[in-house]
């Protein structure tokens, strides 16, 4: 290997792990509940493989790039954006596989917070007298699996709050009306944002109002989210467009008749029962989303949810799509949110604004979300 300077070695492992970085993005909408994982193979300055984890169950993000490079990978650098893993699950154990290969080095984005691995996978690689190196554009890689942490070391799905609201934060008319506050190519995004996520979830309040699908209706993707309903007291209509066009989750009050109940089922809804206390309900429900593999859910409703969401301290990120209009005295999106003090008030950082059409998206993630 050429003896470059640190600086220079620190660039070039830069270089290679956005590759792999981007190379694990091409997974983001199929891998849950596994992490999204990217993998380049370098050897002599030149690039001899590449590999993601393309699906759950799938070969992981190492074996495939071993086998792009044809498998010979005899005295190489492995650039992986998470450490290997050293247990049977699904797939045998890519640290193994990467010492059985004779790779000379390793370098990782961040290491594994799952406890079958964390560290683990390093300390088999060092004990084969391979290089390791891991931290390497470390906030990028820990954003990139964000809900596979959350997951692991919360027991919870990353959650975005999504909104699409006017310049003075309505997101309907006072009589409720809401379509269209956003222009068409804002619409777009949101479907490409729902394919992102494992989970959606709304209020009875928007089935009631607007009777959506409430799905990925995007040509470029099939992706089918399983879709979650807050509704207490099963007000929903049984001939909602919500039945029908996909996986669903009703959450329901245990004083809902077993007969209701049994109703739904048989229109192809689970059903779950919450009987807990209202400032402990949304952390109870996403404890039983983590259970069912939901790394990511992205909560689209009103302003009685939206500001439940916030209250509870549990929302990781807002998703704000701000059109250039004013509705005057309509519904504000977080009309049940109080604050009483002005350092109470919620504060974002990680900020970013985007053009999209005419409306502006305004993305960044609550303060009160624990680090990564």
């Amino acid at each position: 290997m050429i003896n470059n300077s640190p600086a220079e070695q620190r660039k070039i492992d830069q270089h290679y792990m956005r590759i792999a970085l981007d190379l694990a993005s091409n997974g983001t909408q199929t891998t849950s509940p596994n992490p999204r994982v990217g993998c380049v193979i370098v050897r002599d300055g030149q690039i001899i493989g590449k590999g993601w984890h393309h699906f759950y169950g799938a070969p992981h993000a190492e074996v495939e790039a071993v086998r792009d490079a044809g498998g010979n990978v005899l005295g190489a650098t492995v650039y992986v954006s998470l450490e290997p893993c050293c247990h049977f699950g699904k797939t045998p154990p890519c640290a193994q596989m990467l010492v059985e290969h004779k790779i000379a080095r390793v370098v990782a984005g961040m290491s594994d917070p799952n406890p079958k691995v964390n560290g683990k996978g390093f300390e088999l690689l060092v004990n084969a007298g391979i290089t390791v190196k891991s931290g390497v554009l470390e906030d990028k890689a820990k954003y990139l699996n964000r809900g596979f942490i959350r997951s692991v070391i919360q027991h919870r799905p990353w959650v975005t709050l999504k909104s699409a609201i006017s310049l003075d934060g309505d997101v309907a008319l006072s009589d409720g009306s809401s379509k269209w506050v956003t222009g068409a190519q804002a619409r777009v995004k949101v479907q490409m944002m729902r394919a992102e996520n494992d989970a959606l979830l709304t209020g009875v309040g928007t089935i009631l109002a607007d009777d959506p699908e409430f799905n990925v209706r995007s040509a470029s993707s099939d992706k089918a989210p399983l879709r979650i309903i807050l509704d207490s007291t099963l007000r929903t209509p049984e001939n909602s467009k919500i039945f029908g066009t996909g996986p669903l989750l009703f959450f329901v009050k245990p004083t809902v008749s077993k007969d209701r109940i049994a109703l739904f089922k048989e229109k192809g809804a689970l059903v779950e029962v919450i009987d807990t206390e209202p400032d402990k309900e949304i952390g109870q429900i996403l404890n039983i989303l983590c259970q069912k593999g939901i790394n990511y859910l992205m909560v689209e409703a009103g302003p009685r949810v939206t500001s439940s969401f916030l209250a509870s301290g549990l929302t990781d990120e807002i998703s704000f799509f701000m059109a250039p209009k004013l509705m005057g005295s309509g519904m504000h999106c977080t009309d049940h949110l109080y604050v009483n003090e002005m350092n109470d008030a919620l504060k974002l950082k990680d900020i970013s604004c985007t053009k999209c059409g005419k409306d502006i998206l305004i993305r960044g993630v609550l303060s009160c979300s624990p680090d990564l």
